[in-house]
């Protein structure tokens, strides 16, 4: 087994799912980085990176591309621009994304979280959600999610997912630290 100190998480240290993230990468020993920008309030201060305007650009795309990859519409697309560009770091660096949240019927996963896994398919990168609703871990395999047990393989992940994180998903993710790691 890899020593933890080898893996890093990527992530964006917001209240909930990505503050938990980090948690357990601090509890773990591995290292981690917080992709944040300008006027971005985060709950999780450690490592991070203020992206600039020129690279939050690297990451910019079109709101019509959003709302129709996703589904929906974003009313305050100025204000979702910036979060949607800083995903785009997150999963741009991690390789594997790991997300908590809830899958949706037309299989995207609920809210800025959802982008973070859009972006992992468009990129053919592993992606694990934990559907707060079914409790359970699920991955995307063959056009469609599938239950799955997964485990933190790769060197550099992702964390991301809902501010209004659940006991079960709080769970879900330090089993999924102790899955991958052993004990911390």
């Amino acid at each position: 087994m890899t020593e933890p100190s080898q893996y890093t998480l990527y992530s964006g240290g917001h209240q909930g799912a990505e503050a938990e993230f980090g948690e357990n990468a601090q509890k773990w020993g591995l290292e981690e980085i917080n992709f944040t920008f300008d006027g971005h309030k985060v709950a999780r201060e450690v490592n991070l990176k203020t992206l600039t305007p020129e690279e939050l650009k690297k990451g910019d795309i079109s709101m019509e591309i959003v709302s129709k990859r996703m589904g929906r519409g974003y009313s305050k697309a100025d204000k979702i621009r910036k979060v949607i560009q800083s995903i785009f770091h997150m999963v741009n660096n991690g390789y594997h994304v790991f997300a908590v949240g809830w899958i949706q019927p037309d299989d995207t996963v609920k809210g800025g979280t959802g982008w973070g896994v859009e972006l992992a398919k468009l990129f053919n990168r592993p992606v694990s959600v934990y559907d707060q609703d079914r409790k359970g871990w699920f991955v995307w395999k063959d056009n469609g999610w599938v239950e799955d047990t997964p485990v933190i393989a790769d060197r550099t992940f992702v964390g991301t997912g809902t501010r209004n994180l659940s006991e079960e998903g709080k769970t879900a993710i330090e089993d999924l630290f102790q899955r991958s790691f052993g004990k911390a």
